[in-house]
C-alpha cells in the first residue's frame, strides 16, 4: 500500500501543480518556472525510484497496488465497480520512467516561454498527470479517464504556442493541425469507449478490474467470435494514437505544429500510450482475438516502417524529418507488439521507451534552432557543426541512436524486434531491416545538408550555441540513451517476466 502511494503521488502531483498554478498572478513568469522545474525533478525521482524500486512478484502481474472504491452497488455494477486502482508491471514501470525523464527535460526546455506561460503550464501539467494515470491505472473506467485527459489539452497547447508552417502554395496553420489532431484522435477513442463497455458488459462481473478481466480472459470468459470483434476497435482506437497507417496523418502535423516542449511529450511519450493500449486492453484482455488479427497489424506495422521512412527522406522540414520518422519507428514497435513473440514484444517495449527519449532529444534541439533562426528548412543551413557544436554533437547522438547504431538504446529495441520478426514473420523482418537502411539515408542527409559544408555568416552569425537549460534537458536524455545501449539489462530484467506472465494466455 505505501508503495502504491508513490503511484498516486505520480498523478497527484501534477494535478496539484496545475490547481496551484491557477492561483499564482500571471506577471510571475518566474515562480510558474521554477514550480514547474522543482515538481517535474520531483516526478522524475518519483519515477525512477519506482523503476529501481520494481521486482515484480513471482506469478503476480502487478506490484505498487492501490485501491480506493469510487462508485458501486450501481444498476449492473457489483460490489467492485468503478474503483481508482494503481499498480504496475515492468512495461508499466519503464513507460513511467520515460515518462519522467521526458517530462523533467521537456520543462527544462521550456524554461524560456513568455507567452502566457502560466496558462501553458497548466494544460502541460495535465497532460502529464494523464499519461502518468494511464500507465498506472488497473481499472478500464480510468483508464479511458486519463488516456482522454492526455489527449484532450494537446488542441489549445498546439493551437496557442505552436507554430504554423508555411509551404510554396499553401500554410498549415497550427490550428488546423491542433483540429486534426483533436479530430481523428477523439474519433478513435470512440472505438475504445465503446470496445471498453462492450468487455465490460460481456464479462458480467460487474467490474471494471482490469486484473479481474484478464482472470476471466484466461479462463475462456470471452466468446472467440467476441475477441474477434472487439479486438479491432482497441487496436485501432488505440493504435491512431500510436501513429497506426493509415490513421497516421494527424502526427506529422501535430508533431511540427507544436512547441517543442509538446512536441517531446507528444512524440516521446503520448505515441506510446497508444501502443501500451494496444498490449494492454487488446492483447491481454482479448488473447484469441489477437492470434487472429495479428498477421493484418503485421502488414500494418510493417507499411509504417517503409512509409514513414520514405516519407521523412522525402521532407525538407527538420520537424517533418522527425515527424514522419517517428511514424516509422512506431512500426518497429507496432511490428514487435503483433509477432507475439517473447522476443519481439520485449523488442516493443525496449523500442517504446528508446525511441521516447530519442525522439524528444531531436524535438529539443530542433526548437533550440527555430526558436533563434525561426526557420525550420534544412536548405537554408549549412555548416551549424562549426556554429553550434554542442548542439551538433547532441543532435548527432539522437540520429545515430536512430539509425540503430551499436551502443545506442535504438540498437538494443531494434535487434529484438528483428529476432522476433524473423522467427514468426520473416519476410517482415526483411523488409523492417531495410526500413533501417532507409533511415540511414535520410539521418545522415539531415546531417549532411545543416552541419557541415559551407556557412552563411551574414544571415545566420547571430545564432547562438544551446543554453544552460537546453543542454541540461538534452544530457539527461543522453544519458538514458547511453545506459539502455551499454546495459540493457535493468530494462529487460523488468520486462521480460511481465511477458512471460500474460504471453502463455496468447496462443
Amino acid at each position: 500500500m505505501e508503495q502504491g502511494h508513490l503511484l498516486l503521488a505520480l498523478i497527484a502531483l501534477p494535478m496539484l501543480t496545475a490547481a496551484v498554478l491557477v492561483l499564482v498572478p500571471g506577471e510571475r513568469k518566474d515562480i510558474v518556472r521554477l514550480l514547474s522545474v522543482a515538481v517535474s525533478a520531483m516526478l522524475f525521482a518519483i519515477s525512477l525510484y519506482v523503476f529501481i524500486d520494481y521486482q515484480g512478484n513471482g506469478s503476480e502481474q502487478f506490484s505498487f497496488l492501490l485501491r480506493y472504491d469510487w462508485l458501486s452497488n450501481v444498476g449492473i455494477l457489483g460490489d467492485d465497480g468503478i474503483t481508482l486502482y494503481l499498480g504496475i508491471d515492468g512495461i508499466a514501470a519503464t513507460m513511467l520512467l520515460l515518462n519522467g525523464i521526458v517530462t523533467f527535460a521537456g520543462t527544462l526546455i521550456s524554461w524560456k516561454i513568455e507567452h502566457k506561460n502560466k496558462d501553458f503550464f497548466i494544460l502541460f501539467w495535465l497532460l502529464v498527470a494523464g499519461v502518468f494515470g494511464t500507465f498506472s491505472s488497473l481499472d478500464l473506467f480510468f483508464f479511458f479517464f486519463f488516456y482522454e485527459l492526455a489527449v484532450l489539452p494537446m488542441y489549445l497547447l498546439i493551437a496557442v504556442w505552436g507554430s504554423s508552417t508555411r509551404f510554396p502554395t499553401f500554410i498549415r496553420t497550427k490550428e488546423y493541425s491542433g483540429m486534426k489532431l483533436m479530430l481523428m484522435l477523439v474519433a478513435a477513442s470512440v472505438l475504445i469507449f465503446f470496445a471498453i463497455f462492450a468487455t465490460f458488459v460481456e464479462a458480467g462481473l460487474g467490474t471494471f478490474s482490469l486484473p479481474d478481466l484478464y482472470a476471466h480472459a484466461a479462463n475462456g470468459g470471452f466468446d472467440t467470435n467476441f475477441q474477434k470483434l472487439i479486438f479491432p476497435l482497441f487496436a485501432v482506437g488505440a493504435g491512431c494514437l500510436a501513429g497506426l497507417w493509415p490513421f497516421h496523418t494527424w502526427s506529422p502535423d501535430g508533431h511540427v505544429a507544436a512547441p517543442t516542449a509538446v512536441s517531446m511529450l507528444h512524440a516521446g511519450v503520448l505515441m506510446k500510450l497508444g501502443a501500451f493500449g494496444i498490449l494492454r486492453l487488446g492483447i491481454q484482455l482479448m488473447p484469441e482475438g489477437a492470434e487472429f488479427w495479428m498477421p493484418a497489424l503485421v502488414v500494418l506495422a510493417t507499411i509504417n516502417i517503409l512509409y514513414g521512412a520514405i516519407s521523412a527522406m522525402a521532407q525538407t522540414d527538420f520537424k517533418y524529418v522527425i515527424g514522419y520518422s517517428s511514424v516509422s519507428h512506431m512500426g518497429y514497435v507496432l511490428l514487435g507488439l503483433a509477432t507475439l513473440d517473447p522476443i519481439g514484444i520485449n523488442g516493443a517495449a525496449l523500442q517504446m521507451f528508446s525511441h521516447g527519449v530519442m525522439t524528444a532529444l531531436m524535438f529539443a534541439m530542433v526548437g533550440a534552432v527555430y526558436d533563434q533562426a525561426h526557420t525550420r528548412e534544412l536548405a537554408v543551413f549549412g555548416g551549424l557543426a562549426g556554429k553550434m557544436p554542442r548542439f551538433a554533437v547532441f543532435f548527432m547522438v539522437a540520429g545515430l541512436t536512430s539509425v540503430g547504431l551499436p551502443g545506442f538504446s535504438g540498437f538494443v529495441a531494434e535487434f529484438n524486434v528483428f529476432v522476433g520478426t524473423f522467427a514468426t514473420y520473416p519476410w517482415a523482418g526483411a523488409l523492417a531491416v531495410l526500413g533501417a537502411g532507409i533511415t540511414a539515408v535520410y539521418i545522415f542527409r539531415l546531417l549532411a545538408l545543416s552541419f557541415f559544408g559551407s556557412f552563411n555568416e551574414a544571415r545566420w552569425g547571430s545564432l547562438k550555441d544551446m543554453s544552460k537549460f537546453e543542454m541540461a534537458g538534452g544530457a539527461l536524455l543522453i544519458v538514458f540513451i547511453v545506459f539502455m545501449g551499454l546495459w540493457p539489462s535493468p530494462f529487460v530484467d523488468r520486462i521480460s517476466p511481465t511477458i512471460v506472465n500474460f504471453l502463455p494466455g496468447v496462443g
